[in-house]
């Protein structure tokens, strides 16, 4: 199956050369200089994955993710600064599946690319395969890998699919601590390195979200120095 990317970047000459990577690959590449008119054709010509450059004139990344976020679950990677962790880490919060820092490797964002998308469609299989995995309950919490759905006292948690895997792997077995190295191998695999501050902000984001459908949520407990756990129900 042949994917689509939208690459959106104001940097043309980053735009030239990770196209023609990501053409060599095998991937069909939409390219944009502009964030605004990058949502406008998403909006109507819908993609596999979106890497998405944070630093950019008149509409920068965050925003751009933002409102990509109100209509649509699509992956993205997020192209970062190497000196600027707040982007880093806000990139995460907002719903990016993952970032890659400036300069980088085309390699490795081929990688994290492929990662990302046998992990989409992994969880599309599942989806329509007879012997899907049923959904896990879990007290008010109900993980539904076939829709790929998460419930919280009846009420629907948009999670990306980083987010989904990292919360399934956590409410499988309640009240076992799960290391961040377990928790990466859960939503990358066991070949893609991200560091732990990758898996923090996703955890963050996920209370985030849980607690603006319930400010009580307080299911994921954090073991310091060892790593997460979902607390029994």
């Amino acid at each position: 199956m042949q994917h689509t990317i939208a690459l959106v970047d104001d940097d043309r000459n980053i735009l030239t050369s990770v196209a023609i990577s990501l053409e060599n690959e095998g991937f069909v590449v939409r390219s944009f200089t502009d964030g605004s008119e990058a949502l406008k054709t998403l909006a109507v010509q819908p993609v596999d994955l979106v890497i998405l450059d944070i630093k950019m004139p008149r509409m920068d990344g965050i925003e751009v993710m933002n409102r990509l976020r109100s209509q649509s679950n699509v992956p993205v990677i997020f192209l970062t600064s190497a000196d600027t962790e707040v982007d880093q880490v806000l990139g995460l919060r907002m719903g990016a599946d993952d970032y890659i820092t400036k300069p980088f490797s085309h390699r490795l964002l081929i990688e994290r690319v492929r990662a990302i998308l046998r992990r989409k469609q992994a969880a599309s299989e599942a989806a329509s395969s007879e012997k899907s995995e049923e959904a896990l309950v879990r007290g008010h919490l109900t993980l539904d890998p076939i829709k790929h759905q998460c419930l919280w006292k009846d009420t629907p948690v948009t999670l990306t699919v980083t987010e989904f895997l990292i919360l399934k792997s956590l409410v499988a077995r309640p009240g076992h601590v799960k290391t961040r190295d377990q928790l990466m191998d859960a939503a990358y695999g066991e070949h893609i390195y991200v560091d732990d501050r990758t898996i923090d902000s996703h955890i963050k984001r996920l209370r985030k979200k849980f607690k603006q459908t319930d400010d009580e949520f307080n299911q994921i407990e954090t073991l310091y120095g060892v790593g997460y756990r979902y607390r029994d129900a």
